[in-house]
């Protein structure tokens, strides 16, 4: 057990096992919530008489608000420090956690949880940035490694306990549940997270590179989950070429919110994040892909359906704080590509699904699917910290957090979209059962192709030494 204090930048004693147990709690809640929601998906398409598409809609307005908001807010939290924004990131999503309560369409659900995509931002990427902020290079890798258990405890128990939940109270106490747990976390870091990080105190936050990363970002996502629509592909133009103007203004900015030094000549950096950006294009889907099937096509209860589910992220709770120590002694990009391969190799299996397949099947291909996000996430994590000056933690944090997000966002876009293709907007019913089993595989093959590139950029700069 690792006792020793850190100091803050006010010169407080930091117990690096406190900041440990916060941050573990706040990892915890925002996975439980995704895989939980997940689970009710049919029950909430059922009550509100909801289609494929605007279902997931409840997933990518999450995503898609916590991808416009998480680089301007980890600048803001190196500014004005990463514990502030860290709590009120829990506070805004506890609130919102409370709304569905009042919630009778949708549409308003929707909205809903883009709120709670605002306060996941604040989250997402302070937490790592404190974590890397108070634990020294030759312990990071453990810190991190037990930092992901707790994701994936998350999202382990989410799918099991929301099923439950579901099944016994309805899908709207996923959400009550979620606010019990935001208000014992916010108590958590009142209490016992002392001390505060603020490396860029004093400079300024760059609101108009913001602005154009937010419209350009929401531009390009929506356009995705709007095709094949004409206006899906304008819209598409419109959010790139907003990038590029992001771009130059960023290029002429003194104090931009994001640094294009950061990236600048670093390869590790670089490659690792656009590894985080493939790895989630390709496997964010496959939990609502699976409850969708199981309860659907197999005719499994809620209960069942996330009791089978739990497989993947039960192994990766398991797993976690073990490939965490061992990043910290070989190259982190080593694993992140086995990782990837493991995960390509589960996503091919996938395509083998059909009416009558063993539920047996389904549970070694997510034990194969655990041992793949496993072996990447944490490792990935620990070259992309590793690899940038402490100054910029909080961007660098909010940067990985962010293609992240992207490629969630990015993983319902292509869902949707062949879903749009396959079935429409139609509920998926009986009559609907064959085209919805043509878009699963589909969906999964695509999923196949960008794993096995996801490879390869986990090996670029392989031989680079990390920076300590």
């Amino acid at each position: 057990m690792i006792d020793n204090q850190k100091h803050d930048h006010g010169g407080n004693p930091v117990r690096k096992n406190t900041v440990l147990f916060v941050a573990t709690l706040g990892a915890f809640l925002t996975p439980f919530m995704g895989s939980s929601i997940t689970i009710a998906i049919p029950s909430i398409g059922k009550e509100l008489s909801a289609g494929a598409v605007l279902l997931g809609w409840v997933l990518t307005a999450y995503v898609l608000a916590t991808s416009v908001f998480l680089i301007p807010f980890g600048r803001l939290a190196d500014i004005y420090g990463r514990k502030k924004v860290f709590a009120l990131g829990f506070i805004i999503y506890t609130i919102a956690s409370s709304l569905p309560v009042f919630c009778h369409s949708i549409e308003m659900l929707i909205v809903i949880r883009a709120l709670q995509g605002i306060g996941g931002a604040m989250v997402f990427g302070n937490g790592v940035a404190i974590l890397t902020s108070v634990f020294p290079a030759g312990e990071r890798g453990r810190a991190l490694g037990i930092n992901n258990a707790s994701v994936y405890l998350g999202l382990s128990t989410g799918p099991f306990l929301g099923g439950l939940l579901t099944q016994y109270f309805g899908w709207r106490s996923i959400f009550l549940a979620n606010v019990l747990l935001g208000v014992i976390i916010i108590a958590s870091i009142f209490m016992k997270l002392k001390g505060e990080w603020t490396e860029a105190k004093g400079e300024k936050f760059d609101l108009g590179g913001s602005v154009i990363y937010g419209l350009a970002l929401i531009g390009a996502i929506y356009g995705l989950t709007s095709l094949p629509a004409v206006h899906g592909l304008w819209l598409i133009l419109i959010g790139v070429g907003g990038m590029v103007v992001f771009a130059w203004w960023e290029g002429c900015t003194q104090m931009p919110i994001f640094d294009p030094a950061i990236f600048k000549g670093n390869i590790v950096f670089a490659f690792s994040n656009i590894a985080t950006l493939i790895n989630f294009s390709a496997t964010f889907a496959i939990h609502f892909l699976l409850s969708m099937y199981l309860q659907y096509i197999k005719g499994l209860s809620p209960q069942i359906a996330g009791l089978i589910l739990v497989t993947l992220p039960a192994i990766q709770t398991v797993l976690s704080p073990i490939i965490g120590r061992l990043a910290d002694r070989i190259n982190p990009q080593i694993l992140a590509a086995v990782g990837m391969a493991l995960t390509t190799t589960g996503l091919g299996l996938l395509l083998f699904l059909g009416q009558n397949t063993p539920l047996l099947f389904v549970v070694f291909v997510l034990f194969i699917l655990g041992l793949g996000f496993t072996s990447f996430f944490a490792p990935n994590m620990l070259a992309v910290m590793g690899s940038v000056e402490r100054k910029h933690y909080g961007v660098a944090s909010a940067t990985v957090a962010t293609m992240r997000q992207i490629g969630m966002t990015l993983s319902m876009a292509i869902t949707t979209l062949i879903s749009a293709l396959y079935i429409g907007g139609a509920e998926v019913t009986p009559e609907y059962f064959s085209p919805f089993l043509r878009s699963l595989k589909a969906s999964y093959g695509v999923f196949a192709a960008l794993s096995f590139c996801a490879v390869f950029a986990s090996l670029a700069g392989v031989k680079i030494r990390k920076k300590q």
